[in-house]
């Protein structure tokens, strides 16, 4: 099948900086594909390109197998977005608000109604439908965001970090929202800095830094090919860590270590004996994979 989004060698230069730099990928359909990387990765740069707002410097991209420089308002009308941050109109109720985005898209009035309530039910904000948005949760506005872009019935729908901010509850309920779309045979773009959101979500992902992608694959991929599949993170100070450089692999962070092993029974069994220490035996992933990928430092741009 025609994948939906084929980029070759995409390039995008600023005045003082490249954003992008001779980036390749391919998204099939009915997917979920996923961005990650630090702030400053070139994620925001790529999904503008993507919807024709900010054109590429150099390389190629094709929507739905139509050229984006050429061909953007045609693209635009069968994609769906989900924004970084909620621009619902607080004039107006929850039904309001999808009826007004729904006239951008020319559709019948019979036919708009009868999608709003199919959007309602699905983003469980029937019994809100007449309430304006200002009175609703975190978690009820960013469902009405989402059923907002789906009101043209698009193949493709791109969020851009659509749980940021959310109580726990709320994500898992987006989560599950998200996997029903996908289920149902629509393409997901999504850009996140929640690891476990990626893992849940995404069939496939690129690990982004300084505009180049570092690697693509499955999360489980990903995982087997960059770390070890058992991690103890150990909290406190290290008598001497030697010995337990012969057992694992270890990253430090201040007071915090992390131990990747292959096999942790030894270092499980040497740590019994110390004291004041406390220890966590876990699973690697994605998280471990992407800082493994991108560096533990803190990003402030």
């Amino acid at each position: 099948m025609q994948p939906i989004v084929q980029a070759r060698h995409l390039e995008k230069h600023f005045a003082r900086f490249t954003a992008v730099k001779d980036v390749s990928f391919t998204i099939p359909r009915g997917k979920c594909f996923g961005f990650l990387g630090p702030n400053g990765a070139g994620k925001t740069t790529i999904l503008r390109i993507l919807l024709g707002l900010s054109p590429a410097t150099g390389g190629q991209l094709t929507v739905f197998d139509l050229d984006i420089q050429q061909q953007a308002r045609e693209i635009r009308r069968r994609i769906g977005v989900v924004p970084q941050q909620d621009n619902l109109d607080p004039d107006f109720t929850v039904r309001e608000n999808l009826q007004i985005y729904a006239s951008y898209f020319a559709l019948p009035r019979r036919e708009i109604e009868s999608r709003i309530d199919r959007l309602l039910e699905f983003a469980a904000l029937s019994e809100r439908a007449d309430a304006k948005t200002e009175h609703l949760s975190g978690g009820m506005k960013r469902r009405l965001t989402i059923a907002r872009a789906l009101i043209n019935d698009p193949e493709l729908v791109i969020l851009d970090e659509p749980t940021t901010g959310l109580d726990p509850q709320a994500r898992h309920v987006i989560w599950a929202k998200l996997s029903e779309l996908r289920d149902r045979g629509t393409t997901l773009v999504l850009t996140t800095h929640y690891m476990e959101e990626a893992e849940r979500l995404c069939d496939e992902l690129v690990v982004m830094d300084h505009g180049l992608i570092l690697d693509q694959g499955s999360p489980a991929q990903l995982i087997k090919r960059h770390v070890e599949p058992e991690v103890i993170e150990i909290s406190g100070e290290l008598p001497d860590s030697s010995e337990l450089e012969q057992l694992c692999r270890i990253e430090h962070i201040g007071r915090s270590h992390y131990c990747y092993a292959h096999n942790p029974r030894p270092l499980l069994d040497h740590l019994q004996n110390q004291q004041d220490l406390i220890f966590l035996h876990r699973p690697a992933d994605l998280e471990d994979v992407f800082l493994k990928l991108t560096g533990r430092e803190l990003r402030d741009t």
